[in-house]
């Protein structure tokens, strides 16, 4: 008799464990509003990136992005942002565990158009806070670095902010936007 119960509170711990992994692949969507308006509404993949997209939920719940940059913005490329204030200050966060190819972890999103990633040093585990959002195709970062969401709207305002005139010398870094492309907050939606 104890046995059975026993093995019954197992399958029901059990299957109740399994239903809530079901619930990890269901995406996370969130929005980057900007400083001067507009939204990038986009959607995060825990199934694929699951390190990552903890990591950046967390980040999001502590308000960690409110007032940062996009500080490096390539047209035809990416927008880079997360890591600094306006007056250049670094507001650094723990590194995480890079997830893609290169660096054992199967990633198979492809850096398209709209594609979030993580951005990261030559170091495979030190990304941390900042991210970049794909303006076009590049399949060169493909399994180098942690993909892990997608734009599914206002792109309107990446292109605006990729094709904001930018230094390419001066200012601290190169391609930061000669006007601040600011980070109102980012939330969960």
């Amino acid at each position: 008799m104890f046995k059975k119960v026993g093995l019954l509170i197992m399958a029901v711990v059990l299957s109740a464990g399994l239903a809530g992994c079901g619930a990890d692949k269901t995406p996370i969507s969130i929005e980057i509003e900007l400083e001067k308006g507009g939204i990038i509404e986009a959607e995060l993949y825990p199934e694929i990136a699951p390190i990552t997209v903890a990591n950046f939920t967390k980040l999001i719940d502590e308000s960690f992005f409110d007032g940062l940059i996009f500080h490096r913005v390539y047209p035809g490329f990416m927008i880079q942002g997360g890591g600094f204030m306006t007056d250049m200050t670094h507001k650094q966060a723990e590194a995480i565990k890079g997830e893609f190819k290169e660096n054992g972890v199967k990633n198979n999103l492809k850096h398209e158009r709209g594609m979030l990633s993580m951005a990261r040093t030559p170091a495979k585990d030190s990304a941390s806070s900042q991210f970049f959002i794909m303006h076009a195709d590049n399949e060169g970062l493909d399994g180098e670095y942690a993909a892990f969401g997608k734009v599914i709207s206002g792109m309107e305002y990446v292109d605006e902010i990729a094709t904001t005139p930018n230094d390419k010398s001066e200012r601290g870094i190169a391609g930061r936007p000669l006007e601040d492309q600011i980070i109102k907050t980012i939330r969960r939606k």
